[in-house]
């Protein structure tokens, strides 16, 4: 009767994973993560960013994207308000996240606003691949307290060796964080509209980077996300009415 309670504890009541399991992952995933936070430091600090405001991006916007194209427009001699909105927009996909998050963690009205700071794609990600509340719960805990502390804790370490490091540019550490953000979504894209979404955005982000500002490609590349759909859209709607065409009968409707 013991070992049934224990077993209990352990799983939920439709076939969880045990929480050792749970744990494991999400340590994975933001000690994974949460050592680039090293570059961005580094990435920071040589743009032209004091430690203190560094360590402030960390501590009170906390998206590793965002940050990463803030800092970088802002190096490549970007309007400070272009720069800070193409960051801006990239951080709206956390407010998408949040609206399913708070339905699988449904977590009390009090700790939602603390919870808020910790919707991030890492989070998601291993939130969203629980079977269950109780390991939702433990995983999205685990992985943004992981995640938060490392980050926090190498942005500081980067920032603070960055002119030992010296150019910071020849080590390319930028492309840390954009190639752990491509690392977890990639597995996300399962749809063919996903994958135009993110194909178009692509191309409109690399194609327009020699002719716009800093930081405006990623606003436009924003606009492949409602073309894609409006397209898709108008293929769905201009099915049926075609398959409705060929089901007629010959000459059925036709004028006499």
């Amino acid at each position: 009767m013991a070992e049934q309670t224990a077993r209990a504890d352990i799983h939920s009541q439709e076939g969880g994973k045990p929480d050792a399991a749970v744990v494991r992952d999400a340590l994975g995933v933001g000690v994974a993560v949460g050592l680039s936070g090293f570059a961005f430091g580094v990435t920071s600090a040589g743009s032209g960013l004091s430690l203190l405001q560094t360590c402030a991006l960390s501590l009170l916007v906390f998206t590793g994207a965002s940050q990463f194209a803030l800092v970088g427009a802002l190096a490549a001699g970007g309007n400070p308000f272009t720069a800070a909105a193409g960051a801006f927009f990239l951080g709206v996909r956390n407010a998408f996240y949040g609206l399913r998050l708070s339905q699988l963690l449904a977590l009390p009205r009090a700790v939602r606003p603390l919870a808020a700071q910790w919707v991030i794609d890492e989070t998601t990600a291993v939130a969203l691949a629980q079977p269950t509340r109780r390991s939702v719960r433990i995983g999205f805990t685990v992985t943004g307290l992981t995640l938060y502390v490392l980050w926090n804790l190498t942005t500081l370490l980067g920032a603070v060796g960055a002119r030992a490091i010296g150019d910071t540019d020849s080590w390319g550490l930028d492309a840390a964080g954009p190639a752990v953000f491509l690392a977890l979504l990639a597995p996300m894209l399962k749809t063919t509209t996903e994958r135009a979404v993110a194909g178009a955005a692509v191309v409109l982000g690399l194609g327009l980077l020699p002719v716009l500002p800093a930081g405006v490609p990623v606003l436009v590349a924003a606009l492949a996300a409602p073309a894609v759909l409006w397209a898709e859209g108008r293929r769905r709607g201009a099915g049926p009415a075609t398959r409705a065409a060929d089901d007629t009968p010959h000459g059925q409707g036709e004028d006499r």
